[in-house]
């Protein structure tokens, strides 16, 4: 698990194209520092297991499944990353809970700087919007923000979102503009509520519930 504070904006250094899959060689010395075979680090917002470790870059196997799913298809050597390791059992919760497992892909519509923070606008994939409230939170390329908007274009629903120089300068949304594609991970307590409360039988007065 995931908690959204990314802790390094690392590089892609190699991409290796395999049979319905990539190898992806990452450079991030912070979360390599104490990283093992097996571990978990999202990329991006999305949880990849940690396959080779040297000399401060770790290597990671996306399945086609992965990149059909999330950003991660664009990457190239040179791209840059958020990366975040797993969350420790005494550590901070700095964010919200994030599975590290991307419900969607969102592109950026418009980017609204001023002095103090920027606005960024993300269209939603149909099957997203229902999950999204203003002052939920919501995951985007792993960085844990808060629903500042919510509403609907001719285009469709989109979200916004207020982003703080700090995000601006240490995250890989400080560079995304209009047109660029996004990991969108939802909170994952409005899906359990919504499979709960759809699954919940309806009682009808007079009858009995099955």
């Amino acid at each position: 698990m995931f908690t959204g504070i990314v802790e390094e904006r690392g590089r892609i250094t190699a991409r290796e194209d395999l049979d319905e899959a990539a190898r992806l060689r990452i450079h991030g010395p912070r979360v390599t520092s104490d990283a093992a075979y097996g571990d978990s680090i999202a990329v991006n917002g999305v949880c990849l297991t940690v396959v080779e470790i040297i000399d401060g870059e770790f290597t990671v196997d996306v399945m086609a499944e992965t990149l059909d799913r999330s950003s991660l298809v664009d990457l190239a050597p040179g791209s840059p990353v958020n990366l975040e390791r797993a969350m420790a059992a005494d550590g901070r919760f700095g964010g919200h809970i994030v599975q590290g497992h991307v419900d969607g892909v969102g592109d950026i519509v418009r980017v609204t700087p001023s002095e103090n923070w920027t606005v960024v606008r993300i269209q939603l994939p149909d099957t997203l919007s229902r999950y999204v409230v203003e002052k939920g939170s919501i995951t985007v390329d792993g960085v844990s923000l808060t629903v500042s908007a919510v509403g609907r274009d001719g285009r469709g629903e989109w979200l916004e979102v207020s982003l703080i120089p700090t995000t601006l300068a240490e995250t890989t949304l400080g560079a995304a503009g209009p047109g660029a594609s996004v990991n969108l991970e939802v909170d994952v307590i409005a899906k359990y509520v919504e499979r709960l409360t759809g699954a919940r039988p309806v009682r009808v007065e007079g009858s009995e519930e099955q």
